[in-house]
């Protein structure tokens, strides 16, 4: 077997190879010898079954073994001639050429490799930006919207009408074409004015409405509404007002107030409370900072400034996933269009070329990045995060993550974590010495 390997550049080789005949055949023989040893047919006793026999029987079977360890041969002396291991290579060979001619078969095999990226330099590449300026009255907002969180509920005992930020205390009955539905009735339900929670126009027609008062409210469910059934369609609740709450809502914490604000302080104070909201408002603006201003200067500049190869075949994986992802939401007969043409879809593959190429030097640098950074996250990390996400949506947390193990995501969301807190520790290492403005 004739073997050249050659680097393409330092991630990437290609690989040629001609097998002849006569090694196919020693090879097919050596195999059909082997499985002799313990194939069973009738008429031959266990072990004594002819070569010729397991040939013509398993024929097509013994080829693609033999074409399967010539390939395992040409992979293992190629990284031979390369002088590199198994460790190194990235994704899959890719088989760019594999004919059976009359004097044997030849190969070509692309292999790449995991980039060597010097990133010499990397922490003076951060953009400039202005620590964010947190003002009085943001941490008076903030505290106000944490009182109205904590705060008890009072019934307006005063005749008045329902307006925007009551709770009105509701029965409702939903119609649509005369009839009930499914999901469309509840009594005594406590429904904030305001808040957006109900069908576009409910609660705004609940406005003026006074306790002890009937009203018929028409509203349309949205054409993009999760019931498919309801989605579009117009209806009519007939509403029935029984009480009017508000939030009674402090104008100042009360010691009490203040213990539930802030947990596991051993002496709780207004202070504390304005020194931690300014705290948490001044790193809120500094995570929209970085994701929306300085993140992408960032990426941008390292694409730019950082060079070094990057392995072809996973360029190519990425190009895939792009291509399958626009096919999905395309008609039948625009992928019956494509499947008919295989030029217009190298087309297509090529207009996503650039973005793959991006993508895959960033998720190389954001690994190299983490890795002097001391960045890592463990499976641990990764469960946690995909709870609280479940949690956050009303979903079952167990279930949540099993969708996303048997799409193969968690990978991608680690790696997600990981450019997150990479960046944030970029980002953030000398923000403290930084006063604010």
């Amino acid at each position: 077997m004739q073997i050249n390997a050659k680097k393409v550049d330092s991630a990437n080789a290609v690989v040629d190879a001609k097998v002849s005949t006569s090694t196919l055949g020693k090879k097919e023989d050596k195999m059909a010898a082997k499985a002799a040893k313990s194939m069973k047919v009738d008429g031959f006793r266990k072990g004594k079954v002819p070569v010729h026999v397991v040939k013509a029987r398993h024929s097509d079977q013994i080829k693609q073994d033999v074409e399967q360890e010539v390939l395992k041969e040409l992979f293992d002396e190629a990284l031979k001639q390369l002088d590199t291991n198994s460790d190194a290579v990235v994704g899959e060979p890719q088989i760019s050429k594999f004919d059976r001619t009359d004097d044997g078969l030849e190969v070509e095999v692309k292999i790449s490799f995991k980039p060597t990226i010097d990133v010499t330099g990397y922490k003076d590449l951060v953009p400039e930006y202005k620590t964010p300026r947190i003002m009085k009255k943001d941490i008076e907002v903030r505290i106000k919207d944490m009182l109205k969180s904590v705060a008890s509920m009072k019934k307006i005992e005063e005749k008045r009408a329902v307006k925007v930020g009551d709770f009105a205390l509701i029965d409702f009955d939903g119609y649509i074409d005369g009839e009930s539905f499914p999901g469309g009735k509840a009594e005594k339900y406590l429904l904030e004015v305001g808040s957006n929670s109900f069908i576009p126009g409910f609660e705004d027609q609940l406005v003026g409405l006074g306790i002890g008062e009937n009203k018929e409210i028409k509203v349309a469910f949205p054409k993009e509404y999760n019931n498919k059934e309801l989605a579009g369609k117009d209806a009519v609740f007939k509403v029935i007002l029984h009480g009017i709450e508000v939030k009674d809502v402090q104008d100042s914490p009360d010691e009490e107030t203040l213990k539930k604000l802030l947990p596991g302080v051993e002496k709780p104070t207004l202070k504390v409370l304005e020194d931690q909201v300014k705290e948490q408002l001044k790193n809120e603006k500094l995570h929209t900072i970085f994701n929306e201003e300085v993140k992408p200067k960032y990426v941008e500049i390292i694409l730019e400034k950082i060079k070094f190869d990057i392995p072809d075949n996973i360029v190519e994986q990425e190009i895939d996933m792009q291509v399958r992802n626009i096919f999905s939401s395309l008609s039948e007969d625009k992928i019956k269009e494509y499947s008919e043409n295989p030029k217009k879809i190298e087309e297509k593959r090529a207009e996503f070329t650039d973005e793959a190429k991006n993508s895959v030097k960033l998720t190389f640098l954001v690994d190299e990045l983490a890795k002097q950074e001391n960045i890592s996250v463990d499976d641990q990390e990764v469960t946690q995060m995909i709870y609280f996400e479940a949690m956050q949506q009303g979903q079952d947390p167990k279930k949540y993550f099993e969708y996303y193990e048997k799409q193969g995501l968690l990978p991608a969301i680690k790696m997600s974590v990981v450019e997150e807190k990479l960046f944030t520790k970029l980002f953030t290492k000398d923000t403290k010495e930084v006063k604010d403005k």
